[in-house]
């Protein structure tokens, strides 16, 4: 090859494609071959140790599966359109309890009557949860229990203590809204509801001492009194602290009325 104006000629070069180790992984050019296709696989870090690549295994329905092995009858169903018979919904395995589902707390409930047996601060307990956690169940378990107690052959009287239950706890409420205490109608039913409890035990005792008549209407008037005091110790919120008789009263007359349906005075 001669350059211009030199007068130097220099000797040909030639290039030879063919001596290009082929089994490199490289074209002919020096550059990798883009063709993925008829290239082997990448292996990467997940893949076996031992070199070989596992292929993914199918899975099949639990539906399907139930219908490969539903027997005769369910084949014979499902040929004749009615497989949906068979089908079940795998979103709905979990079952929630009872208890959990009617919202009943048998561990809060114990406790809360436990408050009403014991209201006197000697015994320390959380009287306050009383009326600010409210439930129904239990406070209808207690009037309910009061009313079988009260009885007597007469299944009326249930659904009329139910009745002065309700209508009781809300005239307590009225008053206790008037004087400036921040209650609920809730949570006044659910205390008046579990303050029946003392009425429920000496109605339990009474029954023993049925001969002496004296004594069995001071057990009454006892367990009056014993629901009258824890009444208003969970009713008498701060705002009615001082206006505690006002509140005392109107509860004293309910319960009162509540043992004149017991005892048939």
């Amino acid at each position: 090859m001669e350059y211009p104006g030199t007068g130097v000629k220099q000797s040909d070069i030639s290039i030879d494609l063919n001596a290009v180790d082929s089994s490199a992984g490289m074209d002919n050019f020096g550059f990798y071959s883009s063709d993925f296709q008829n290239s082997g696989p990448v292996l990467t870090g997940y893949d076996d140790p031992k070199g070989s690549i596992s292929s993914p295994i199918g899975k099949i329905s639990t539906s399907a599966y139930r219908r490969a092995n539903a027997g005769a009858a369910g084949q014979f169903m499902e040929n004749n359109g009615f497989g949906w018979l068979l089908e079940v919904n795998e979103e709905d395995n979990g079952q929630v309890p009872l208890l959990e589902e009617l919202d009943i707390d048998l561990t809060d409930i114990y406790y809360k009557i436990r408050c009403v047996l014991l209201p006197l601060p000697y015994f320390r307990m959380k009287l306050n949860i009383v009326r600010e956690s409210p439930d129904f169940w239990g406070p209808l378990a207690v009037v309910l229990a009061f009313a079988i107690l009260s009885l007597y052959g007469q299944f009326g009287v249930v659904s009329w203590i139910i009745t002065m239950w309700f209508c009781g706890g809300f005239m307590v409420y009225f008053i206790a809204r008037a004087l400036g205490g921040d209650v609920g109608y809730s949570q006044v039913l659910g205390i008046v509801g579990y303050c029946l409890i003392p009425l429920v035990v000496t109605s339990l005792i009474t029954p023993i001492f049925s001969g002496f008549r004296l004594l069995s209407n001071g057990l009454g008037m006892f367990g009056t009194v014993w629901s009258v005091y824890s009444a208003g110790t969970l009713l008498c919120v701060d705002e009615l602290q001082t206006k505690k008789p006002l509140i005392v009263y109107p509860v004293f007359l309910l319960y009162i009325y509540f043992y004149s349906l017991y005892s048939g005075v």
